[in-house]
């Protein structure tokens, strides 16, 4: 691939001069310039233009760690960072991590290296630290804690602490929980195991607790499962309204009373199968997230969920 110096060195002018060519500035005179051009359209020269951002002390791209975008959290809050994204001039990087710790960490040296303005962090496995933010704007879409990053989240204990209530006054004993992570750190489920306490004062039964669930197939899978350890079971708290919807689907088809289910994310599923569900406002989440990391201050700014009933 040609650079710069080869273009200097076949046209025989110098390098600040080639330079001044490709950047549209004054103080050449037409004939280097026509000779420039030449070579330029010769060697079938193309500008890196990263390399020329940085020169600028610019960069337009903000990087998303996505742990992966099977899960309408994930699809929501990238829907709302990408129509933030559209009349930014910004480019939005997807970086995908599976929860990697080195992936995360290496993300954040290319955030060092100058590769982007900013981070988003969806979720992470890394501990984050104001360490890296030095380099650039780190927002995070989870509760910081002590920790003194930027932050777009949605408070969801209240919203958490009404449905195990719903769940509570109709009587329900043992609950199936259908959850995404299955790690004690998440803070979600770290969430919801502590809304529960709350509500029934006692720990939920950990034979009736599902992590990994992303669709669908997962909660009809789930369902099987957890009917299997418990044929009576008949109530459910999901994180998805179409993980609800599969759950309800395996009771049907097995010839099961429908259970008492609650989603989240208030997706179509939960409207047209008359679910209550929980809305964590993820999209508009995600435009304030771009909106932060758009910024050169700290800001931690948080939403509210809602309990909706049908």
């Amino acid at each position: 691939m040609p650079t710069i110096r080869d273009i200097a060195r076949k046209s025989g002018y110098s390098v600040s001069t080639v330079s001044r060519v490709l950047n549209h500035q004054k103080y050449v005179s037409e004939p280097a310039k026509t000779a420039i051009e030449a070579v330029i359209k010769q060697l079938d020269y193309v500008p890196n233009s990263l390399a020329r951002d940085l020169s600028f002390g610019q960069n337009k791209n903000i990087g998303v760690v996505l742990p992966h975008n099977d899960h309408p959290y994930f699809n929501q809050l990238l829907n709302g960072i990408m129509d933030a994204a559209f009349s930014s001039g910004y480019h939005v990087v997807l970086l995908p991590s599976e929860y990697n710790q080195a992936v995360e960490l290496d993300y954040l040296e290319q955030l060092k290296r100058k590769n982007f303005t900013a981070l988003i962090f969806t979720s992470h496995g890394i501990a984050l630290s104001a360490e890296y933010t030095r380099y650039g704007q780190i927002v995070c879409c989870e509760d910081p804690g002590t920790h003194h990053i930027s932050a777009v989240y949605s408070h969801r204990e209240p919203a958490y602490l009404a449905a195990f209530k719903y769940l509570k006054a109709h009587k329900a004993q043992q609950i199936g929980l259908l959850l995404s992570r299955n790690l004690a750190q998440s803070p979600t489920w770290i969430a919801v195991t502590n809304a529960y306490q709350q509500v029934f004062n006692c720990q939920p039964d950990s034979e009736l607790m599902v992590g990994g669930m992303r669709s669908f197939e997962d909660g009809y899978r789930a369902a099987e499962q957890l009917v299997e350890k418990q044929p009576t079971l008949a109530c459910y708290f999901t994180n998805g309204d179409d993980i609800a919807a599969g759950v309800r689907q395996y009771h049907l088809d097995h010839q099961l009373p429908t259970p008492l289910l609650i989603g989240q994310e208030k997706q179509l599923s939960s409207f047209l199968l008359q679910l209550p569900t929980i809305d964590h406002h993820f999209f508009t989440l995600g435009q304030k997230a771009f909106e932060v990391a758009l910024s050169n201050h700290h800001q931690v700014c948080r939403f509210e969920s809602e309990f909706i009933l049908p």
